[in-house]
């Protein structure tokens, strides 16, 4: 195993956390980074979303740990210390969406080979949903799945969808796949937006945190999505739409002021799943993990609740 940079002052998480390079079995460089300690219950497989990367996740993992659970995470292809496969290292870039298989697949070798407690629970966040849900369809071996604001659906104004999917889908012929969707920004979102009026959060020591760990590490930050990107995760999305539930125990998070995913997704592939669970958070954005204390600790209660009765 290959040591790999944790930015543990910025994660702000538990104590002992650790860092590797991994290699998928398409030569692309990614890191994992993990948080146990004595006496756990289990380890929480956590799939980030889009732009995001391990160090966001320190605080989510101060919350695990407190409930018997340790985590491991990654940076995804293209996103946070991994390898990025666009010339722009600002700009989200995929060349297939079925590649981040490849990063879960790294990612449970790694986790098998560094021993870490059995059993193993899913908490997927946005498109780490969409991802984490395909694995499961796949066999990820864990006993349970949460899912937080998952991205099973992408927020669009009625107008512009139809424009925006077409554009998606010949952006290959047109020779602009690797364009930046069109009114996006490489910036980080973090570093433009004002906390006021945010999509993320109400909590405003939680978008103070965020906006430290790019600030404090620039090469974490990531920006607009080309139309490769949307396009395949447009296409995945539509795939799994098609598929019945996996059977896997699960609950999932959704706030009543999304802005970044779409909720009729959600509610529908909830309401067909056997025994699954929605909760709808009242007055949460979309970073649920991220959210005012009192819906953090529901979150985590929830979720571990979920994970208890299945260890």
């Amino acid at each position: 195993m290959r040591p790999a940079p944790l930015h543990e002052a910025l994660a702000d998480g538990p104590e002992g956390g650790q860092a590797f390079w991994l290699t998928a079995d398409d030569g692309v460089q990614l890191r994992v980074a993990h948080w146990g300690g004595p006496g756990l219950h289990g380890t929480v497989l956590l799939f980030p979303g889009r732009t995001e990367y391990i160090e966001k996740y320190g605080r989510a993992a101060t919350d695990l740990r407190a409930r018997g659970y340790g985590v491991a995470t990654i940076d995804w292809r293209g996103q946070g210390l991994a390898q990025r496969v666009h010339e722009n290292r600002l700009v989200g870039h995929v060349l297939e969406f079925c590649d981040y298989q490849r990063d879960v697949a790294a990612m449970m070798d790694h986790v098998r080979a560094a021993g870490l407690p059995e059993p193993y629970f899913l908490l997927a966040h946005s498109m780490g949903g969409c991802i984490g849900l395909r694995s499961l369809f796949d066999g990820l071996p864990v006993k349970a799945a949460v899912f937080s604001a998952p991205m099973w659906g992408i927020m669009m104004a009625p107008a512009l969808r139809p424009v925006a999917k077409g554009l998606a889908a010949i952006s290959g012929a047109l020779g602009i796949a690797d364009k930046m969707v069109p009114g996006q920004s490489a910036e980080t979102y973090v570093k433009r937006a004002p906390f006021e009026g945010n999509t993320l959060t109400h909590d405003p020591d939680m978008f103070a945190y965020m906006q430290a760990q790019v600030a404090g590490v620039p090469d974490l930050a990531l920006g607009a999505a080309t139309l490769r990107w949307l396009n395949e995760a447009l296409v995945e999305m539509r795939a799994l739409e098609k598929l019945p539930a996996p059977d896997y125990p699960c609950l999932a998070f959704l706030g009543t002021d999304e802005a970044i995913v779409e909720p009729g997704p959600i509610r529908a592939r909830m309401a067909s799943w056997p025994g699954g669970e929605l909760q709808i958070l009242q007055d949460a954005r979309h970073e649920v993990m991220m959210e005012l204390p009192p819906i953090r600790t529901r979150v985590f209660d929830a979720a571990t609740a979920l994970f208890d009765a299945y260890r």
